[in-house]
């Protein structure tokens, strides 16, 4: 005889990002923004590839690499994934991106989510790592990944919490100076090296960005509990989107 009620564990979870506000209104979303970071060298002349961008209409940055003067990265983003096997990857797939050596060691992707305190929820979902990323006044980026270790996952919530708190303080004291500025993506299931996040720290200049990293190695989550950091690349806009409005 069939169980007439499902056993336990057999519930799919709720899927959708999901907040409250300081109201205590609950604010539900289904929709999230993927973002793409590719990298490449082998790229004496940016221009071509900044006309190929613009010409394609993605919402996207082409970055000189700091740490090779040969070097490029595109970062794409769009709230539909499907971009990244479709027009991006196409976009790749010509020239002049064809000609270039892609460093898949530097590929990093990633969804937007949320902490569940956002005060407007679709906002920092979808609006907030687009005017962070496309803003012109922040030319210079950090991104890398990141993975917890096994532990942090099993302590209790509140425990949780308290760590990334200290952890969340420093990047919002260096938001608040105009210092740093921070996107944050999920990449379970997503990233080749089994990642966990991707964070960009994009800003007006470089050298509040590498303090910045500095600052964060001082707290918990960083000297307990991260089992594996990077790589890191580190860019220069060139090209950017104009921000939609």
């Amino acid at each position: 005889m069939e169980p007439t009620t499902k056993p336990k564990g057999y519930e799919l979870p709720d899927l959708r990002e999901k907040a409250v506000n300081p109201k205590g209104d609950t604010q539900i979303s289904e929709k999230r923004l993927f973002l793409q970071l590719q990298v490449y060298t082998g790229c004496p002349d940016p221009k071509p590839l900044a006309e190929a961008l613009k010409a394609s209409g993605l919402e996207s940055v082409l970055y000189l690499d700091v740490n090779d003067p040969r070097g490029v990265a595109v970062l794409a983003m769009s709230e539909d994934p499907a971009l990244f096997a479709g027009p991006f990857r196409d976009l790749q797939n010509r020239a002049p991106f064809a000609s270039l050596t892609r460093r898949p060691e530097l590929t990093m992707i990633g969804r937007t989510y949320a902490t569940g305190r956002e005060p407007n929820l679709d906002y920092m979902l979808l609006k907030k790592p687009r005017q962070t990323a496309l803003n012109p006044d922040w030319p210079w980026a950090v991104w890398y990944p990141l993975r917890r270790k096994p532990t942090f996952a099993v302590l209790e919530p509140a425990e949780q919490g308290k760590i990334l708190y200290e952890h969340a303080t420093i990047g919002m004291a260096f938001g608040a100076a105009d210092a740093a500025h921070d996107i944050r993506v999920s990449c379970y299931g997503l990233d080749q090296d089994d990642n966990e996040f991707v964070i960009g720290l994009i800003g007006k200049d470089l050298t509040p960005l590498s303090q910045c990293v500095q600052e964060m190695r001082k707290t918990q989550q960083t000297a307990k509990y991260i089992k594996k950091l990077g790589p890191f690349f580190v860019g220069k806009v060139f090209w950017q989107s104009a921000l939609a409005t």
